[in-house]
């Protein structure tokens, strides 16, 4: 098991310098920085500020110096913000995660009863509604389920604000800011839920009906154990193994934000300012939060197989059988 995971380690720093190749030299095929996009530079100037900030030097160089600045900690700087952008994914990063950590709670919960009740009564009535309510949603894009919840909830009832982080003008400290922020936060967490929603009851509901079929579930009814603890403890616990390996690509959405949800309810997450450094061309904060994500992901990968093995006695025993050759 050790050997193992020590090796899944390891084969993340390839994978690692491998995604920093390509993320950079997408970016650097490019047209256009920052700098082009003012039409108020004289070309001399524009020449200035692109040798000032290294923009003319070979690309290959260019790589080796801003990979050395990832490696110290120096994730380069923000011209748009005019700050480090470190600072600046600082300042939205948590944003995202408010919105994206609540949605996943609620989405996942529900996903897990709603599959549970919909396999266990298959082909019912409330089986069939499930999944005509599950295709639709599946069906609708995030942006016009936005619209329609500001259009119900903030302009028709009038019980939810329409965007931002806090009320305008507003000076609110303690519970006061908070319950503000969780105020604002609802309606962009509902868009979330309700796009993830879908997905994740189709995939549990099948990994339920097939687990439910299995010969260890019908040995268990055949001892008389109760049909609660024979989904609960023995269905439910082996079906949702395969949600590991979803839950470790669920890692990088946490901080990646939501750029068409964050856009319509002007929330100032990192897939914002992500979004408007891509029409700026602030390639220095766009290429380390696309890193950052790309990091995420992968650690999320490492854990996943590592959580999996643990979970999974087969798939330890499969493994140290790999490794052993």
């Amino acid at each position: 098991m050790l050997r193992y995971t020590l090796q899944r380690f390891l084969l993340m720093i390839p994978t690692l310098l491998g995604t920093s190749i390509l993320v950079f030299a997408l970016f650097a095929l490019m047209p256009g920085d920052f700098f082009s996009g003012d039409t108020k530079l004289t070309p001399e100037r524009l020449e200035q500020l692109r040798d000032a900030y290294g923009l003319n030097k070979p690309v290959i160089e260019r790589y080796f110096l801003w990979l050395g600045q990832m490696l110290r900690g120096d994730w380069g700087f923000s011209m748009q913000y005019n700050l480090p952008v470190s600072t600046v994914i600082s300042n939205y990063i948590w944003n995202s995660f408010i919105v994206s950590f609540g949605a996943f709670i609620i989405a996942w919960a529900l996903a897990i009863a709603v599959s549970v009740y919909s396999s266990r009564h298959q082909y019912s009535l409330g089986d069939r509604t499930i999944t005509f309510v599950v295709f639709a949603l599946m069906s609708l894009p995030s942006f016009f389920v936005g619209l329609v919840l500001i259009n119900v909830f903030a302009l028709n009832l009038g019980i939810m604000p329409v965007g931002g982080l806090i009320t305008t003008g507003s000076n609110y400290t303690g519970a006061a800011y908070l319950f503000d922020v969780f105020h604002h936060a609802i309606l962009p967490m509902l868009v979330i839920v309700c796009v993830n929603f879908g997905p994740l009851t189709r995939y549990f509901r099948t990994s339920m009906l097939d687990t439910l079929s299995m010969d260890f579930i019908r040995t268990a009814r055949a001892k008389g154990l109760t049909e609660a603890s024979v989904v609960g403890k023995h269905a439910l616990r082996n079906a949702m193994l395969p949600a590991i390996t979803l839950l470790g690509f669920r890692l990088p959405a946490l901080f990646s934000g939501a750029i068409i949800t964050e856009q319509i309810f002007s929330w100032p997450g990192i897939g914002r300012i992500q979004f408007e450094s891509v029409t700026t061309r602030d390639y220095a904060l766009l290429m380390s939060i696309t890193m950052l994500l790309a990091c995420l992901t992968i650690v999320g990968n490492f854990i996943a197989d590592v959580l999996y093995t643990l979970a999974d006695p087969r798939v330890r025993i499969t493994r140290n059988k790999e490794t052993s050759r």
